[in-house]
């Protein structure tokens, strides 16, 4: 038997991933507590449902979330927790506890935010990264940024995966759109990001996933408009508005 170096063996990890998800559609299958389908049981149906329409992987949140899904789907796998502390204003997968549980699911991503902002406990990324590293060689990680400084910190701690999903979620960028002129933002990641980059955050037409992958995103990420029906339905509603009874 052949025993790979390290070096080697994350590549082959990597590379498995990233051959499965190459020019296709990630679909996030998330709601959380306050939303109408927040269960376990219907995300896996829900995932179920992104597959048979082609998915090439699943996006999703929760150790609960995750397994139930994994009972269901044969996909590969993009964890993350969202975890709200006191004293921190991150929220995806926030500290090692919860890297450690979407890792021991066996998923083949654990995505975490990687935005600059200060994590609960006291915790810093660059202990988190060198922790997993350590004790979940196996398992690849997707940063979750919002500027092109999140990047550069991105490729500094050795990230699999660079994605765009906080840009217009923090106080920074909030009002920022990822497809802004043509996505001249993503542009700017691509450039800069020394590993592949999965374009996430307000893509929300056919259109727009097409462009991103034009322009040189390994995969995109597609959530609310597919799997949120409360926010799918608004324009619907709205429609109906104004008309003459």
């Amino acid at each position: 038997m052949v025993i790979l170096d390290e070096d080697r063996r994350l590549k082959r990890l990597k590379n498995n991933f990233l051959e499965a998800v190459k020019g296709k559609l990630i679909i996030s299958c998330q709601a959380l507590p306050n939303e109408p389908l927040h269960s376990s049981f219907i995300m896996s149906r829900m995932a179920k449902a992104a597959a048979e329409a082609g998915a090439s992987a699943i996006r999703c949140n929760s150790v609960v979330d995750v397994q139930a899904i994994q009972g269901i789907v044969d996909l590969p796998i993009i964890g993350l927790d969202k975890v709200d502390y006191p004293d921190a204003p991150i929220y995806i997968t926030p500290t090692i506890k919860e890297m450690r549980g979407i890792a021991s699911t066996g998923a083949e991503v654990v995505a975490c935010d990687v935005t600059g902002l200060p994590r609960p406990n006291g915790e810093t990324l660059a202990q988190i990264v060198a922790t997993m590293r350590s004790e979940y060689p196996d398992t690849l990680l997707m940063a979750d940024t919002a500027s092109l400084d999140d990047v550069r910190e991105a490729n500094e701690l050795g990230f699999d995966i660079i994605g765009t999903t906080m840009y217009g979620y923090t106080p920074a960028t909030e009002g920022h759109n990822i497809a802004d002129d043509d996505f001249a933002y993503l542009k700017e990641v691509i450039k800069l990001a020394k590993a592949p980059v999965i374009a996430e955050g307000k893509i929300d037409t056919p259109a727009k996933v097409t462009r991103v992958l034009e322009l040189g995103c390994y995969s995109v990420v597609v959530g609310s408009i597919i799997t949120r029906p409360q926010l799918i339905a608004v324009p619907f509603v709205e429609a109906t508005k104004g008309l003459k009874k």
